[in-house]
C-alpha cells in the first residue's frame, strides 16, 4: 500500500505522525524513531532539489497537524502560513540527503553530530518571538519522561531535541538500503549509546531538595462572557477558597475586563478578595486605560490595595498585535487577528508573596525559556503563569501549554505553575513531577503546595549553549564544504 504512495505524500504523512509525539495525543516515545522514515526518504531523494522539496513536504504536514487547532483562526491565509513554516524544514532535508546518500562510517560519524545541529539551529530560529514562539520544539514531547528530560538541566529543551535527533540519525542509518554494514553498526551503535547515556544521566542526577513550601491557590472559571460577569465568576470562586491558607490566588488572563482605575468600586472588591482568603491576589487586566492603550498585566492586590504590576512583554503575533501593521493591516478585516495592538512591557518583575519571590508571566511568554532564565537571575523562588486558551478551547493547544510547565520547571531547577481562565492548568515541581492538572472542563478554585528550592542548574548559568554551539557546527561544516569544493574547482580548471 505505501509502496503506491509518491515520495512527496510519503514525507508529509511522515511529519504528520511526527506530531503525534506531543499533546494531546503524547505518543512521547515515537520522538525516538518517529524521524526515521523522514529520513530514509530524505536519503534516497536522488538530488538536493528533491531533497527540499520533501523536507518542505514534511515541515508542512508537521506543522498542520501540530497546530490545526490555529487553521480556523487564519482562515484564507492558513494555506500560506503553512506553506511558509514549512520552509524551515528545508535545511534540514538538503543537509540529510548530503549525509545520508552514501552512508559510510564517517559520514554517519559526521550526520550524528551536523544533523542535530542543523534541527537544533532551525528550533531555535523559528522560536523567535515574532515567529510564533517555542511551539513544538522535538524535546518538549518528552515532558513527563522524567529520567530524560532531567536532560533540560543541564542544557535546555534545546539538549533533548539534539538527542532525540541524534539517536534518530542513528537508527536511521541502521536501516538505511545504501549503508554498509560498517555504517549500519556504527548507526546502531550510536543511537544506543546516546538513549542508554540520557537516560542514566536522569537517573544518577540527584533529585532537587526542597527547602520549604508556597501554597498557591488558582481560579478557573472557563469562559464567561461580560466583563462584570467573569469577575463576579473569579470573586465567588476566590471566596470559596477562604479557610484554606493560600499565600496566593492567581487568575488567568484577561480575567479582569475593565480598568480598575476607571471602575471605583472594582479595586475594593479585589483588595476584599484578598483579605477573605488571607493571601495576596494576582489577577489580569485586559482593558482599555484612560488613554485607550490596552496591555495585558498583572496586578498584584493585597488586603491593603494595589501593591505591584508586571506588563506582558511577548505579544502573540496577530492575536495581541500585527507585525508591520501600515503594511499587514488590512488582514484583520479578513481575519481574528488584533484589531488594534497591546502596550508592551519593558522588563521583568519580581513579585514580592508572603516573604516569597514570585516570577509573573503571561500566557504566550510560558513557551520562552530565556524569561524563565532571567526571572531565576532576579531571584525568583517559583515561576507563575496567567494563561487563557479561550479561543482554541477543548483543542490540543491547551494541554500543549501546560506540558511546557514541566520541561520550564526542569531547565530551571524551580517550580512551574500554570492558572489559565480556560485551559490546562498545572503545577510541577523542580524535578518535573507533575504537581496538578485541571483539564479544560474543570471549574472552580484548587489550591497546591509548591516546594522551594534554592540553587541553580547548569541550563541557567550556561544559557543557551546547545543552540550556539549547534550553530557553530552548521557554520564550521558549511565552511568546510564550501572550502573543499573551491578546492575542487581549481584543481580541475587548469585541465579544462
Amino acid at each position: 500500500m505505501l509502496a503506491r504512495w509518491p515520495p512527496r505524500g510519503l514525507a508529509v504523512a511522515a511529519g504528520a505522525c511526527l506530531a503525534l509525539a506531543f499533546p494531546a495525543a503524547g505518543a512521547w516515545w515515537w520522538a525516538w524513531v518517529g524521524l526515521v522514515p523522514l529520513l530514509v526518504l530524505l536519503a534516497g531523494a536522488g538530488t538536493y532539489r528533491e531533497a527540499a522539496w520533501r523536507g518542505w513536504c514534511a515541515g508542512v504536514g508537521f506543522f498542520v497537524t501540530l497546530v490545526h487547532w490555529l487553521l480556523p483562526s487564519l482562515e484564507v491565509f492558513a494555506p500560506l502560513v503553512m506553506g511558509v513554516v514549512g520552509l524551515l524544514w528545508v535545511p534540514f532535508g538538503m543537509v540529510s540527503y548530503g549525509l545520508l546518500k552514501c552512508p559510510s562510517p564517517a559520514r554517519v560519524a559526521v550526520a550524528l553530530v551536523v544533523l542535530p545541529s542543523v534541527w537544533v539551529g532551525v528550533e531555535a530560529v523559528r522560536s523567535w518571538k515574532h515567529l510564533g514562539g517555542a511551539w513544538g520544539l522535538l524535546g518538549l514531547s518528552q515532558w513527563q519522561v522524567r529520567p530524560v528530560l532531567a536532560l533540560a538541566a543541564l542544557g535546555g529543551v534545546w539538549l533533548l531535541s539534539f538527542v532525540l535527533v541524534a539517536v534518530n540519525v542513528g537508527l536511521a542509518a541502521a536501516v538505511l538500503p545504501a549503508a554498509g554494514r560498517r555504517a549500519r553498526l556504527a548507526g546502531a551503535g550510536a543511537a544506543a549509546a546516546l538513549a542508554v547515556a540520557a537516560v542514566s544521566f536522569g537517573l544518577v542526577r540527584p533529585e532537587p531538595v526542597p527547602v520549604g513550601a508556597m501554597r498557591v491557590a488558582g481560579v478557573q472559571t472557563g469562559p464567561v462572557p461580560g466583563a462584570e460577569q467573569r469577575i463576579a465568576a473569579h470573586l465567588r470562586l476566590t471566596h470559596e477558597l477562604a479557610g484554606r491558607d493560600p499565600d496566593v490566588v492567581v487568575w488567568g488572563q484577561s480575567s479582569v475586563g475593565l480598568d480598575p482605575a476607571q471602575r471605583p468600586g472594582l479595586a475594593p472588591r479585589l483588595r476584599s478578595a484578598a483579605a477573605a482568603t488571607g493571601g495576596d491576589l494576582l489577577v489580569n487586566v485586559d482593558a482599555a486605560d484612560p488613554t485607550g492603550q490596552i496591555a495585558k498585566s498583572t496586578y498584584q492586590y493585597t488586603a491593603d490595595g494595589l501593591v505591584n504590576t508586571y506588563v506582558k512583554q511577548r505579544l502573540v503575533p496577530f492575536g495581541e498585535y500585527v507585525p508591520l501593521r501600515p503594511l499587514l493591516g488590512r488582514l484583520t478585516d479578513h481575519t481574528a487577528a488584533a484589531a488594534q495592538d497591546r502596550v508592551t512591557g519593558d522588563r521583568l518583575t519580581i513579585l514580592e508573596v508572603s516573604g516569597h519571590r514570585v516570577g509573573p508571566l503571561i500566557s504566550y511568554e510560558s513557551t520562552f525559556p530565556d524569561m524563565r532564565r532571567e526571572l531565576l537571575r532576579m531571584g525568583a523562588d517559583v515561576t507563575i503563569v496567567q494563561g487563557s486558551l479561550t479561543t482554541f478551547h477543548g483543542s490540543w493547544a491547551q494541554p500543549q501549554q501546560a506540558s511546557f510547565e514541566a520541561v520550564r520547571a526542569v531547565e530551571t531547577g524551580r517550580s512551574a505553575v500554570l492558572v489559565e481562565l480556560d485551559g490546562t492548568s498545572a503545577a510541577f515541581d523542580a524535578g518535573g513531577t507533575r504537581l496538578a492538572w485541571f483539564p479544560p472542563e474543570y471549574r472552580g478554585g484548587f489550591v497546591v503546595d509548591v516546594p522551594l528550592y534554592r540553587g541553580t542548574t547548569p541550563y541557567v548559568q550556561l544559557g543557551d549553549w546547545v543552540p550556539l554551539t549547534a550553530g557553530a557546527i552548521v557554520l564550521v561544516t558549511g565552511l568546510a564544504h564550501g572550502v573543499r569544493g573551491f578546492r575542487q574547482g581549481t584543481v580541475k580548471s587548469p585541465a579544462s
